[in-house]
């Protein structure tokens, strides 16, 4: 279990072992397996600004 926060807004957070049905991630999925065009939905930053924390 990771959790996640973008590090440029320091809002959004994101748990591997939960996903987010919201934007259709799966649980166990990693930050750089989402797709290519995921955008943070607080900040609009793309998935390489996603920190473990």
């Amino acid at each position: 279990m990771t959790n996640y926060r973008c590090n440029v807004c320091n809002v959004f957070e994101y748990d591997d072992t939960e996903g987010n049905a919201e934007m259709g991630i799966e649980p166990g999925t990693k930050p750089e397996d989402f797709p290519d065009d995921w955008k943070c939905p607080i900040c609009g930053a793309d998935k390489s600004h996603q920190m473990p924390v």
